[in-house]
């Protein structure tokens, strides 16, 4: 594989993970990781094991609340008057509304059109102004407009060293609580919390194996692999919006290049199948994103995690009822294409 060697990652090791996940420690949730002891799956995991790190229990409902809070952080006190900026499908949006709040700065959010009104909603509950834009890239310049024009800090989705490192807490924690773990399993949207994950995971422990999954219709951390550099997608077309990033960018890329081993990907049906497994075998109601991690384990993986001790992230779960039950009955019919 190419080296995409433009950015320095001195910035990810595991002192400084350690160090962010001290200071992040007082504000966030240490999720909980338990077995998922499933009669149903079990038996297709060849004498393996699958623990479930319950990021949906974090702050917010997702992970982002890590990263977010990572970045606003380290915004200096004279700065914070500024408030800051961001642009989401909705995740993140929250994630950012909800740092802001807690460092008492105000939050101006731009959200794509497509946005679930149960995300938007929610953004609003933490404070934020938000701004309805249609399309991704459209909605990232209008954020980094108002970072320009009204001095706002500009909390990025996935990129960046602090959003990795506040990622890279949920790596740390798991690596922790379930000691040894043979694989990783990780949803990918624009590769901050995989390259936050396996940059913690394989410096406590090079042996294991971290996997990505992505929805067919956004394979850009897949393409950017394969190539050696990032790429931009022209267009994505996935149910799961919290993986639809519009392609990767350098930093996130070289940490994923670095400490990534393989991503995999997989159609919108079964990432609703891996959403009906979490309801019927682990009692979790959770969003397309998180589902995608564990239809990538028991889908394309399965091979490769047989016999092994995998950890999964279930990484979120902000979605509203009319939606999930949709998706729930939609993922019903899908699960026998997983063999299950």
């Amino acid at each position: 594989m190419t080296e995409f060697s433009d950015v320095s990652l001195s910035t990810v090791n595991l002192d400084e993970i350690r160090d962010r996940a001290a200071l992040l420690a007082p504000h966030v949730v240490e999720t909980p990781s338990v077995p998922l002891d499933s009669p149903r799956l079990n038996p297709l995991l060849g004498g393996g094991a699958l623990y479930l790190k319950l990021e949906n229990l974090q702050f917010t409902g997702t992970f982002k609340a890590r990263g977010a809070l990572s970045v606003a952080l380290a915004i200096p006190v004279k700065d914070r008057a500024a408030g800051i900026t961001a642009a989401s499908a909705g995740n993140h949006a929250i994630a950012a509304a909800w740092a802001a709040r807690h460092i008492g700065a105000s939050a101006k959010v731009v959200m794509m059109s497509s946005a679930n009104p149960f995300r938007v909603a929610r953004a609003r509950d933490y404070g934020a102004e938000v701004t309805m834009i249609q399309g991704g890239a459209a909605a990232m310049a209008e954020a980094e407009r108002l970072a320009r024009d009204e001095g706002r800090t500009y909390i990025h989705p996935f990129d960046g060293p602090f959003t990795t490192l506040g990622a890279a807490g949920v790596g740390l924690e798991l690596a922790a609580q379930v000691p040894d773990l043979d694989a990783v399993v990780v949803a990918v949207g624009g590769g901050g919390l995989i390259g936050g994950v396996a940059a913690a995971i394989k410096q406590i422990n090079p042996k294991c194996r971290v996997y990505g999954v992505e929805p067919a219709g956004a394979t850009s951390m897949q393409q950017s692999l394969a190539v050696g550099h990032p790429v931009t997608l022209e267009g994505t077309s996935t149910l799961a919006d919290s993986l639809a990033a519009p392609g990767t960018v350098p930093y996130s890329f070289c940490v994923c290049q670095k400490y990534v081993d393989d991503v995999v990907s997989l159609d919108d049906d079964l990432i609703c199948a891996g959403l009906a497994l979490y309801q019927e075998e682990a009692k979790l109601a959770v969003e397309p994103a998180a589902g995608a991690a564990l239809a990538g384990a028991l889908g394309p993986l399965r091979n490769r995690i047989s016999g092994r001790r995998t950890g999964i992230v279930v990484c979120g779960a902000n979605i509203d009822a009319e939606s999930y039950g949709a998706l729930l009955a939609r993922g019903r019919t899908a699960v026998s294409a997983l063999g299950v």
